[in-house]
């Protein structure tokens, strides 16, 4: 049964009066009373209105959706056996877990190595991911997996310098890009820039390949989370009027007097700056992946979100003939530095829904003889798991997991930590582990060992980082040794099983009690 929590979340910082007592059609209180001051959504819309349409409290936090869906990857069980070892010997002192490869290149044309099958989707420009981009990137790198600058970065730059309304420096775009690409190591992973529709006008792409050196470029459609575009919120009254001029809608409009008058006076305190929605024609999207090849862009990828299954067949087969590098496909229920929330649990397809159609549209291209992308899956991802259950879904086809909030979350819990060591006041819940860095993270003595006096310069953020991708690399390897596979590309269908018939169904994935029923019966019938 799918379930959706109505009117009182954490995520709104509201709550019901009556939380034993909630009818469950509008999530009101049962029993509403004259005289309440309004805990609970409806409660803070009477007098906050449109500001909580959004997660709270904005910039600190990110979001993901609290529905719970009919059918999930918990509802698929991995399967291993007793017999045989593929991409190995089948020998019982080399088939041990540490000895499986998750490295892999993707991008047929112009392949990147990538130490394991993930990769970080867009973050952009909300301040979540800036003030956490130290982490990101330089665990990302360190860590040899691709990582995504979203989008509106150049737009939302104050120090921009623009002409004739296009972007020629952005500070802030080319720091990101070039930390990522000063810890980059032995050529794995890679640097992708994105863009909407405010920065293709803007002319980011274009900046990024001709000035930031760039090859690997993202064209985006959306997300999983909202189906329109990126909002951010400015608590600064020039910088809206800065972003209107840029091209921006920014609400409500900081240039009106009144409007000015009602923010200088407290009656509200933020702006909204959001982007438009992109409107996709084949001929206009194969002609702007001409137009970025021809200006040197040596890597095209396509981002899109969790719409309806026409648009998933148009993304498809437009990539296909466009022949994309590589398709992101972006499911319901993942999350988001900043979307409205009752959209990001009401909004779009979810993952199994999503990524089994995909797997089936692809699957059609394949068997016609057409070219077919590499494929990135995204949507809610944060363990091995769910890592393995992902790619096998769509074997051969899924190439990558794309995973945000988790790196985000480790990141930042890696940050943390690191004033607190230098504030002298580690938790007591990590004081156990030790009070410095190199007590506390387990991969430190590796980083230090590889990396020598520069891993002073390593930020705890990208440790924190880093640390998560070496816990997510071991349990993956011991669950695909589980599965009697050693390397990515054996990685199959056959490996999971439906444990409900509502997923299989959805899946074309064998419910569990029918899987293996030939050889079954082969086996007990002679």
């Amino acid at each position: 049964m799918s379930l959706t929590k109505i009117n009182a979340s954490a995520a709104t910082l509201s709550k019901n009066r009556t939380e034993g007592a909630i009818n469950t059609l509008s999530g009101m209180c049962a029993t509403c009373v004259d005289g309440c001051i309004g805990m609970c959504e409806i409660g803070k819309s009477a007098y906050r209105g449109h500001e909580v349409i959004y997660p709270q409290p904005f910039g600190i936090i990110t979001s993901a959706c609290e529905k719970i869906y009919p059918v999930d990857l918990s509802h698929f069980t991995i399967l291993g056996g007793v017999v045989g070892a593929w991409g190995i010997e089948t020998d019982s002192d080399r088939a041990i877990f540490s000895n499986v490869n998750l490295e892999r290149t993707v991008c047929k044309n112009n392949p990147i190595k990538v130490k394991m099958p993930m990769i970080i989707p867009g973050l952009g420009s909300t301040a979540i991911a800036k003030n956490n981009w130290e982490g990101l990137a330089i665990g990302a790198a360190l860590s040899g997996i691709p990582l995504t600058i979203g989008e509106n970065v150049c737009g939302m730059d104050p120090d921009s310098e623009f002409v004739k309304g296009k972007v020629k420096h952005s500070p802030d775009l080319e720091w990101r890009v070039n930390l990522y690409k000063k810890w980059q190591r032995d050529g794995y992973g890679a640097i992708i820039v994105q863009a909407n529709v405010e920065d293709t006008n803007l002319g980011v792409h274009e900046y990024a390949i001709s000035d930031l050196d760039v090859d690997a470029v993202e064209l985006k459609w959306g997300q999983g989370a909202k189906n329109i575009g990126g909002e951010v919120k400015i608590k600064d009254l020039k910088r809206a009027q800065e972003l209107k001029k840029r091209g921006y809608v920014v609400l409500p409009d900081p240039t009106d007097k009144n409007i000015i008058a009602a923010f200088e006076k407290g009656s509200f305190r933020e702006f909204e700056r959001h982007s438009r929605v992109g409107m996709v024609s084949e001929v206009g999207f194969l002609k702007r992946v001409k137009e970025l090849r021809d200006y040197g862009a040596k890597r095209v990828f396509l981002k899109t979100g969790a719409y309806r299954p026409v648009a998933l067949a148009q993304a498809v087969k437009y990539a296909s003939k466009a022949k994309i590098d590589l398709l992101t496909v972006d499911a319901a229920g993942g999350g988001t530095g900043m979307s409205p929330w009752r959209m990001m649990n009401e909004w779009g397809v979810p993952q199994v829904e999503l990524h089994s159609m995909l797997y089936n549209y692809v699957d059609k291209l394949a068997k016609k003889g057409e070219y077919v992308p590499d494929i990135a899956i995204a949507g809610g991802f944060t363990f091995e798991d769910q890592i393995l259950k992902g790619l096998a879904l769509g074997a051969p086809y899924f190439k990558l997991v794309g995973m945000a909030r988790g790196p985000l979350a480790a990141a930042m819990v890696g940050k943390t930590i690191g004033k607190k060591i230098n504030e002298s006041q580690v938790p007591v819940y990590i004081e156990r582990f030790g009070t410095t860095a190199e007590e506390i993270f387990v991969t430190a003595p590796n980083l230090k060992q590889k990396f020598g006096k520069d891993f002073e310069k390593i930020p705890t953020g990208a440790m924190g980082l880093y640390t998560y991708m070496e816990r997510l690399h071991q349990g993956l390897r011991q669950i695909m040794a589980g599965c009697r596979k050693f390397t990515l590309d054996y990685i199959s269908r056959d490996d999971i099983a439906a444990l409900t018939k509502e997923a299989s169904d959805i899946s074309t994935i064998p419910y569990i009690t029918d899987v293996d029923s030939k050889e079954v019966g082969k086996i007990l019938s002679s």
